[in-house]
C-alpha cells in the first residue's frame, strides 16, 4: 500500500516521539542508577530510596509510550488524513520527543545530585523528589499537547 505523505509524516513524528523519549529515560535511569551505585558504597542503607529517585527519569519514556499509542490510533481510525494533520503529528512528535529527552536528563541530574546527598547523611530524599518533580512538569505538558493536536 502506497503511503501518501501527510502519513509519512506522522508516522516520522510518531517515531521521533517515541524513540526520544525513551533515549531520554534511559539516559536518566542510567545517570541515576550510577549515583545510586556510588552512594551505596558509602551507605548501603539507602537503596530503597536511592532506587525510587532512580526510577522518577523513566516516566517520560512511559509518556512517549503513551503518546504514540495514542497518536496511532487516532491515525489508524482515520480514512483520510490531511497535510496539516500529518504535519501536526510530526509537530507533537517532536515536541514530546525533545521535551522528554531533555527533561528525563536534567531531572537524572535532580535526581543524582540527591542520591549523593543522602549517601553523604543528608536528610533529602522529600525536597530531591518535589524538585524532580519540576523537569517531569514540561514532559506532562508536552504529553498534554497531543492530545490537542490530534485529529479526530
Amino acid at each position: 500500500m502506497e503511503q501518501t505523505l501527510p502519513q509519512i509524516l506522522a508516522y516520522l513524528g510518531l517515531g521521533i516521539m517515541l524513540t526520544l523519549s525513551c533515549i531520554g529515560s534511559a539516559m536518566g535511569v542510567s545517570m541515576a542508577g550510577n549515583a545510586t551505585i556510588g552512594a551505596l558504597k558509602k551507605n548501603p542503607d539507602q537503596f530503597g530510596s536511592s532506587m525510587l529517585l532512580t526510577a522518577l527519569p523513566s516516566t517520560q519514556g512511559l509518556y512517549g509510550f503513551a503518546g504514540f499509542f495514542l497518536s496511532l490510533n487516532a491515525l489508524n481510525s482515520l480514512t483520510t488524513l490531511a497535510l496539516g494533520q500529518g504535519l501536526a503529528i510530526l509537530a507533537v512528535g517532536i515536541a514530546l520527543g525533545f521535551v522528554g529527552l531533555f527533561s528525563a536528563y536534567y531531572q537524572a541530574k535532580v535526581c543524582s545530585n540527591g542520591i549523593v546527598e543522602m549517601s553523604n547523611g543528608q536528610d533529602v530524599f522529600g525536597k530531591t523528589m518535589i524538585l524532580a518533580v519540576f523537569p517531569e512538569l514540561y514532559a506532562i505538558l508536552a504529553f498534554a499537547a497531543t492530545f490537542l493536536a490530534l485529529p479526530s
